[in-house]
Formats: C-alpha cells, sequence, structure tokens
C-alpha cells in the first residue's frame, strides 16, 4: 500500500471544556480495628507494584515515591526479583549520612542499593494468615517490630514465594483516618495504637 491509499481522519474542535480520562480511584474504605486485615493491604494483583533497579540513585528512589505517592519501593534485579526494599525513611533518616562518612563521596552519588533493606533481612506475614486477620493483629505486628511496613507472601500451588502485596501503617491510618506522622514511629502508634493498649 502506499501513502495514497490512507486517508487522514477528520479533525475536530471542541464543542465546549474537555476532561481527560483518568484511571478509576481505588476507593480505601474507613476501617476499624476489627476489620479484616485485607482491607488495608495493597494487593499487587489490583494495584501494580511500584519498583526500582539497585543501580538507581537515592534521590531518584525518593522522586519516584513522591511521583507515586508512596512511601516505599520495591527493588529489584534485571529477572524482576525482589532483592529488597527502599522507604522513604532509609533515604531521608541516617543511613545516607552513614554511607558518606564510611567510604566518602556526595550525596547524589549515593544508590538504592546502599541503603536499601536486603531481602534476606526482609520480614513477611503470610497472605494464609492475613487472609484470618483483622487490622488490629496487623497494627500490633507493625508496633512490636517497630516497622513502617510489613510485605505479604503467598506461596503458589508450585511452591514459589510471590510478594502478594504490602501493609503499611500510613495506609492503616488514612483508613482508620488517625493522623500520621512519618517521622515519629513511635508518635504514629501513639496515635493510631491507642485501641491497642
Amino acid at each position: 500500500m502506499t501513502s495514497h491509499d490512507y486517508k487522514p481522519l477528520v479533525e475536530i474542535n471542541l464543542k465546549g471544556v474537555a476532561v481527560y480520562a483518568q484511571a478509576p480511584e481505588i476507593e480505601h474504605g474507613e476501617v476499624t480495628l476489627d476489620s479484616a486485615a485485607l482491607d488495608v493491604m495493597t494487593d499487587f494483583h489490583n494495584t501494580p507494584a511500584i519498583t526500582i533497579g539497585r543501580s538507581a540513585t537515592a534521590d531518584e528512589a525518593n522522586a519516584r515515591m513522591i511521583s507515586f505517592g508512596i512511601r516505599s519501593l520495591l527493588v529489584t534485579d534485571a529477572q524482576k526479583r525482589i532483592i529488597g526494599i527502599i522507604t522513604a525513611s532509609d533515604i531521608l533518616g541516617e543511613k545516607p549520612m552513614k554511607v558518606l562518612q564510611s567510604r566518602g563521596g556526595q550525596h547524589h552519588e549515593i544508590e538504592v542499593q546502599d541503603i536499601m533493606t536486603a531481602s534476606d533481612k526482609l520480614l513477611f506475614v503470610r497472605y494464609a494468615d492475613l487472609k484470618k486477620a483483622k487490622v488490629g493483629h496487623v497494627l500490633q505486628t507493625l508496633k512490636q517490630s517497630g516497622r513502617q511496613h510489613t510485605l505479604v507472601l503467598e506461596e503458589t500451588n508450585e511452591h514459589v514465594e510471590v510478594v502478594r502485596g504490602i501493609v503499611s501503617t500510613a495506609q492503616i491510618a488514612r483508613q482508620l483516618r488517625e493522623p500520621v506522622v512519618h517521622s515519629d514511629l513511635a508518635q504514629t502508634f501513639g496515635e493510631i495504637g491507642q485501641a491497642l493498649v
């Protein structure tokens, strides 16, 4: 076929004011401590995991988190296997300074692999356990560990371990309609964990 065989499409003007197509927002409903724990899990079957490579800079990771409105990224290798996790606390906390003190260099040279938590150091909760748990159980788990996130691990019938999702104190607090202070985990639990005492 030559270019003469393709007729141009008709171009038009707006009739008024246009809006743009947007993906539907996932509405996280209000929950209580007695709600099902699955209600506060970000399920990667429904919401794609946001990832980053190990050699990306910490600044790139921070910008990616900001652009997606999240506080952690899964760190993956070229085969899309999880090799760790990096959080906003890793980037904005003491880890970058410790790296610079030990080896020198400048802040913009710090890579994700320098400050991430490697997968062999990560703790997970089982998806099978989470399906039977309540929000209060998850909060107590996070409070006990002193972490702001926990990954949810599911084992397939072929015995492959799959990270099914993530649960975070920030997400729980939003759904409990309680404020969150990201920089102070103790205060976060003081605000959203009163009912656990």
